[in-house]
């Protein structure tokens, strides 16, 4: 019996069996997104308020009327991935541009997919992510003062409302087992 699927499998020509030649209409990111808690205090995460003068085009994928409007919000250091970047060298990479943690140590990715239609693009149609969340741990006393942020530290979210985070990142948190105490 021939299958009907449509796999994801982008290639060109378009006759290759089983196969698409083209993304889909709405949209496909790969990111990755490091969840730092604090050593000792699961449910406080590493967060900050973006530097929207920081070469966001460079280490985040993000163009500067984006940064802007995220700067207002706590979000997870986190960047689409390069071509064929693979996720833990994506993770590696944000820990040292991003935060200036090279020899950070990290987990290994956690793949979480979501199909939806962008807030912010509503007529975009279905967008679909595929999230790498990578888990790391860090004392409070070796939070660095990273460039890319104009504030960088541990956010409890047993006492931040889910509406304080920017760019969707409660989401993201939420998908990596941590849960908020406020709505």
């Amino acid at each position: 019996m021939p299958t009907d699927r449509r796999f994801c499998r982008f290639y060109k020509p378009a006759d290759t069996p089983f196969g698409m030649p083209e993304v889909p209409a709405g949209g496909l990111c790969l990111s990755v997104f490091l969840v730092i808690t604090e050593t000792g205090h699961g449910n406080r995460v590493l967060m900050g308020h973006l530097n929207p003068a920081a070469p966001w085009d460079h280490i985040g994928a993000l163009d500067p009327s984006r940064a802007a409007v995220h700067s207002k919000g706590w979000m997870l250091p986190s960047s689409h991935l390069i071509v064929k970047e693979s996720p833990q060298a994506a993770a590696r990479r944000v820990a040292r541009e991003q935060l200036e943690l090279p020899d950070l140590p990290l987990g290994e990715p956690r793949v979480v997919s979501d199909l939806g239609t962008p807030r912010r693009f509503p007529g975009m149609g279905d967008h679909w992510d595929l999230e790498f969340l990578v888990r790391g741990e860090l004392d409070a006393a070796d939070v660095p003062p990273a460039a890319a942020w104009t504030e960088l530290r541990f956010v409890d979210l047993d006492a931040t409302p889910k509406s304080a985070i920017a760019r969707s990142h409660e989401d993201i948190l939420e998908s990596a087992g941590l849960r908020f105490a406020a709505p």
